[in-house]
């Protein structure tokens, strides 16, 4: 397969690393499976292995699968084309339950797009888990109605291997879409998205929480992009990078000439738990307007070694008041998933990688 990759030359690709995914573009499929994840609830569910549906685990409900139409013109995602999945829903209409959408990676290389559409006042809750090895490219393109409103959440846990993934979004009035991204495991990752707050009074937020230890690298590149009047947006994110890892974060705000009274925030933070690691933050403001309140935050600190004298002196073991205090860095950005067994699920997940700080 012929890849035309973008380079670090690139400002928004400075801190990319994307020299494996020609190797494993060329790579075939073992056709060996990881472990299925336990579901999270009793919605519709969908497996892809390989980027292929499988449908003896899958329940799709109202969920669509076959050709998406997706375009894209960004260099990752619009290698995701053609067969998907997409999620439609009429005017007040709800999914049943919790959208469970888990990518199945046994090596090589998938590109799986997918499209939510909600209309007026619809709503619905998804969850996407990545477990395996190899690379998985996906597109999501979402649209979304007058008041509607999608919550999601993406589990980032392949063991080796890529994870991208580019998210085109575009709100309507009042719609509200959040999405927070946990990054573990041991593959790297790039989450990159294009948020358009279209409609007035649309409420838009991204964020979550990057791990990276060994050699590992995580990126998140996000632009929100205001282009009504009263409209909001939050970008939470959280770095810990350990060994000689390196975690990235692009947080971009761009406010067009006629958005007044947008309300814009960017909180951006990293730990380094050993001095070798890196994390880099760019926070960005574009503004036009000139009725607005936006601002930024970024800093990058290690733990506070008087906090971890304290733990210690009261008998707490060095190695878990390291996970402590690093799960209360993370928890600010995990808390804010909506839907309790998703928030759980993440936050063990979390838990467990902490343990072994």
């Amino acid at each position: 397969m012929s890849l035309s990759l973008p380079s670090p030359r690139d400002e928004a690709w400075r801190w990319a690393d994307l020299e494996a995914l020609p190797a494993l573009a060329d790579a075939r499929p073992s056709g060996t499976a990881a472990e299925l994840p336990v579901p999270l609830g009793d919605g519709p569910r969908l497996v892809f292995v390989d980027g292929k549906l499988d449908q003896a685990q899958s329940n799709a409900g109202p969920l669509a699968i076959g050709p998406v139409d997706t375009r894209s013109d960004h260099p990752l995602g619009r290698l995701a084309a053609g067969a998907g999945w997409a999620l439609r829903l009429g005017r007040d209409h709800s999914a049943p339950g919790l959208v469970e959408i888990v990518h199945i990676a046994t090596g090589g290389a998938s590109h799986v797009p997918g499209l939510v559409v909600l209309d007026e006042d619809a709503q619905a809750s998804i969850v996407e888990t990545f477990v395996g090895d190899g690379w998985a490219n996906r597109l999501t393109a979402i649209r979304l109605g007058r008041s509607a409103r999608l919550m999601r959440a993406v589990r980032l846990a392949q063991g080796s291997g890529f994870q991208s993934l580019r998210d085109e979004a575009e709100l309507g009035i009042g719609a509200s879409l959040v999405t927070t991204v946990f990054a573990e495991g041991g593959a790297g990752s790039r989450a990159d998205a294009l948020i358009r707050i279209a409609g007035e009074g649309a409420y838009a937020e991204m964020g979550g929480a990057l791990l990276t230890r060994g050699t590992q690298r995580h990126e998140a590149a996000v632009v929100f992009r205001h282009e009504a009047e009263n409209t909001t947006s939050r970008q939470v994110w959280r770095a810990v990078a350990d060994d000689t890892a390196v975690a990235s974060l692009a947080a971009r705000v761009e406010v067009a000439r006629g958005a007044q009274k947008t309300d814009a925030e960017q909180s951006l933070r990293g730990l380094l738990l050993k001095r070798a690691a890196t994390v880099n933050l760019k926070p960005e403001l574009e503004i036009f307007a000139d009725d607005v309140k936006c601002a930024h935050g970024a800093t990058v600190g290690e733990l506070d070694a008087r906090a971890l004298f304290y733990l210690e002196s009261r008998g707490v073991p060095p190695v878990e008041a390291r996970a402590l205090l690093t799960r209360a860095f993370v928890g600010d950005a995990l808390g804010r998933i909506g839907e309790d067994a998703v928030r759980a699920a993440f936050e063990a997940a979390a838990d467990l990688w902490l343990g072994r700080v």
